[in-house]
């Protein structure tokens, strides 16, 4: 039988899914963690000392069958005289027939010094795989190594480390240490899937371009790097109005070109929009990456009194 383009698109979708949910992407990629660092590291929890809700939705490769869309809702809040950071974080990720949910708690231990800031945190959850083949169009519907997956329980945690003053900060982590196997129905093509262990390391600056502080450039990068995978660099660079806007750019090592802008809307609410610019062989099918971000800071007086808090785009 002569295969139609039909399936000769389903094919590759499950192949895109396979490959990718068990090894590349099972915990999502984000490239608004400028703006939203708990989504990489739970040392991240209650750096804006307030309380701090982001949602975040990602859809990448547009227009390319099976791509991955992601959502994802934190939220964090300093307590006990800002010595304790504590943060939830709720992801849900599809590609393909695969689907992915994270739910995690974050607690970090801060260590104030005169003017700079230490905190060590952990992170505690479970992620929920699935799959769900009847998505796919199947030359034999009835293959029994095509039966969907059932949501799986897997629990994990993760520890980073983050150190900040008012215009500079560095960070590690390690979201995932424990590398569970879920059980499919198609190890016989895969072995198994597992999950990875990630590492990041993340950095970055901010300098004044003109005596008022008016203008700023602020300067990042960050190392990802996934076992069984080469590592990933992201290099970053914003420039800062009148801290009520930032425009910049990113360039994702053999990957894409990243163009992003952050909007103060109100003094309590910030959006953000990024593109990527696909530079990958997937550029031939889709229409790159487009990624929103809604930010919600505000005090609460009865929890945390009259705090100092830092500024959007300082980091302490």
């Amino acid at each position: 039988m002569t295969p139609t383009p039909k399936r000769i698109f389903s094919t590759a979708v499950l192949l895109l899914s396979i490959v990718v949910a068990s090894y590349a992407q099972q915990y999502p990629v984000f490239t608004q963690y400028y703006f939203n660092e708990l989504v990489i590291n739970p040392a991240y929890a209650g750096a804006h000392v307030k309380f701090s809700a982001t949602a975040m939705y990602r859809n990448q490769w547009v227009n390319f069958p099976g791509a991955p869309r992601t959502f994802n809702f934190s939220a964090h809040s300093a307590f006990a005289k800002n010595k304790v950071g504590i943060g939830i974080m709720f992801d849900h990720d599809e590609i393909g027939s695969y689907s992915n949910n994270h739910i995690y708690g974050n607690y970090a231990y801060k260590i104030h010094f005169p003017n700079s800031t230490l905190a060590l945190g952990l992170q505690a959850g479970i992620n929920l795989l699935g799959a769900d083949y009847s998505k796919l169009d199947l030359q034999n519907p009835t293959d029994a190594s095509f039966y969907s997956i059932s949501k799986q329980v897997k629990p994990n945690f993760g520890a980073g480390i983050f150190y900040s003053k008012k215009n500079f900060f560095l960070g590690f982590s390690i979201p995932f240490i424990l590398n569970n196997e879920v059980a499919s129905s198609v190890e016989s093509l895969l072995g198994g899937i597992k999950e990875a262990r990630y590492y990041f390391l993340r950095g970055g600056i901010v300098l004044p371009l003109d005596r008022m502080d008016k203008v700023k450039i602020n300067p990042s990068f960050l190392v990802r790097t996934q076992e069984g995978q080469p590592l990933s660099f992201d290099f970053n660079t914003a420039f800062i109005f009148y801290d009520v806007f930032s425009i910049g750019g990113s360039y994702r090592l053999g990957d894409a070109f990243i163009t992003f802008i952050d909007l103060k809307l109100t003094e309590k609410l910030h959006f953000g929009y990024s593109y990527d610019w696909t530079r990958s062989d997937l550029n031939n099918f889709s229409n790159g990456t487009h990624e929103f971000m809604l930010n919600f800071r505000s005090i609460f007086r009865g929890i945390h009194k009259n705090p100092e808090c830092p500024q959007y785009y300082n980091y302490r």
